[in-house]
């Protein structure tokens, strides 16, 4: 029996939703014996132990939050040697769950630059309390909402998960 794969869930999230996608990733990787945490990306130091590198944000206005950016840039080259899939969450409508949305252009280069094995766009949560004048302005126009679909992640997850356990992987 050979070790589960390490794989690093990191995330940058500005009201806590792609967090929580973050931590379900993480525990459907777990569910399918691979060793996964989720940590913020601007708390890790270090890629090398990993296997593989989950990488998420929100998306706001186009955009992930800048530590995820960050996150990319700062592990490129570690991250160009270890498989990389990224996603993001933001669509506050079902749109994200009727067909797959494709990565906001920054986001893409950034798949580019990192040579990604793939990319998901999960619907977003923007419920009250959510800071920033955008997202104040939506909840007063009634568009809150969680429209995160939880099945849909951990499926996401699983497929990872079969990829990184079904074919043997060297530790780099």
């Amino acid at each position: 029996m050979t070790e589960a794969p390490r794989v690093l869930v990191a995330y940058g999230t500005k009201n806590g939703s792609t967090a929580e996608i973050a931590e379900w990733i993480a525990r459907a990787l777990r569910e399918r014996q691979v060793d996964a945490e989720a940590r913020p990306a601007a708390e890790v130091g270090d890629v090398a132990p990993y296997d593989a590198v989950l990488l998420g944000g929100g998306l706001y206005a186009g955009r992930w939050p800048r530590e995820a950016v960050r996150f990319a840039r700062r592990h490129r080259k570690q991250l160009s040697v270890c498989p990389v899939w990224l996603f993001s969450s933001g669509p506050l409508d079902p749109s994200a769950d009727e067909r797959d949305i494709p990565p906001a252009p920054a986001v893409a280069r950034i798949a580019t630059r990192l040579d990604a094995r793939g990319h998901a766009t999960f619907g977003g949560r923007l419920a009250e309390g959510a800071g920033g004048f955008i997202a104040r302005q939506l909840l007063k126009q009634g568009k809150g909402g969680d429209f995160r679909d939880r099945a849909r992640i951990e499926e996401w997850a699983h497929g990872i998960a079969t990829e990184l356990t079904g074919s043997q992987m060297e530790h780099h």
